[in-house]
């Protein structure tokens, strides 16, 4: 992908080991530093990145093939995705489309294909573990021990307090961490100048110096798109709480009128039916103190029968 059709809507993240000049040597170190490994050949690097898969609107990941493996490697300087797995398979099947022909795939020759291997980045200010493994089965409607499609990914937490192997072995990683805390910070202190004041920094302390020299304008462009994109996302989800609220508050109400009605209705049944056997009661009552009063009983003998009112039988 040229810089001149990017649009500057690739991260700093991206641009560091994807776009630059340098970014095939940032992305062997942290290959490296992954697997162990002292691969010094950027030559053997294929750029592999596929347009707007993990992302809608905003690029933010990278993938390379190198050593007969196809590595995919993305940044959240929010909340993990646990949908990240799913996303991953969407990308790694356009990805092995991209690679291959057609009519390689009907062939009787079995197709060798690239090992393929999953890493997210967290940089977030949430609480998350140093590194965790997120698996496709755990999304699946019904867990089986030994799943037919499984796809692994790992999420390493590249906060310096968390002090991972990766950054103590990857200095590329290590200073853009770096560099991010220095940009958070600034952006706390004085978000109009932010964005010059962290790369004014960095510079003048050695962290991503020749990069950030090289490329002031850009880098600020990039974080402008990248913190608006943030900021998009956290109104987005503001946004889907105050609905969602409100749509709760709604249900709420007209669950619970049907559920007064329906108690209404009960209690109305409950309370006729206690009315209907005391006019019942009360009714009878009558009917036996006029017979008693037809064959001359005495009135308090019939009150103390009836247990109606002297005045309910003199009435009669």
């Amino acid at each position: 992908m040229s810089t001149s059709n990017r649009k500057y809507k690739d991260s700093v993240f991206v641009d560091l080991f994807s776009e630059d000049e340098k970014a095939k040597e940032n992305f062997l170190s942290l290959y490296n530093a992954l697997h162990g490994t002292e691969l010094k050949d950027t030559e053997q690097l294929k750029n592999v990145r596929l347009d707007q898969v993990l992302y809608m609107s905003f690029y933010n990941d990278v993938s390379y093939l190198v050593d007969n493996k196809v590595i995919v490697l993305a940044e959240h300087q929010s909340t993990i995705n646990p949908n990240m797995p799913l996303r991953c398979l969407e990308y790694v099947s356009r990805l092995y489309e991209s690679l291959f022909q057609s009519k390689e795939k009907y062939s009787r020759k079995l197709l060798n294909i690239p090992t393929p291997e999953f890493y997210v980045f967290y940089n977030g200010e949430d609480p998350f573990p140093c590194d965790k493994t997120l698996k496709l089965s755990e999304a699946f409607i019904e867990s089986t021990e030994k799943p037919n499609l499984e796809l692994t990914v790992k999420v390493i937490n590249i906060n310096q307090k968390k002090r991972h192997p990766v950054l103590k072995n990857c200095k590329p990683m290590y200073e853009y961490t770096l560099f991010v805390e220095t940009v958070r910070r600034w952006k706390k202190n004085d978000p109009q100048n932010a964005f010059q004041k962290a790369i004014e920094e960095c510079i003048a302390n050695g962290i991503l110096s020749d990069y950030l020299k090289r490329k002031t304008k850009e880098v600020i462009n990039m974080l402008l798109a990248e913190y608006d994109y943030e900021t998009d996302i956290a109104v987005q989800r503001a946004e889907e709480r105050e609905i969602a609220f409100a749509e709760g508050i709604e249900q709420g109400i007209e669950q619970g009128i049907e559920q007064g009605i329906e108690q209404g209705i009960e209690q109305g049944i409950e309370r006729g039916i206690e009315q209907g056997i005391e006019q019942g009661s009360h009714q009878k009552a009558l009917e036996t103190a006029k017979l008693m009063k037809e064959a001359n009983c005495e009135l308090d003998f019939i009150v103390q029968m009836t247990r109606l009112c002297k005045e309910e039988i003199e009435a009669l």
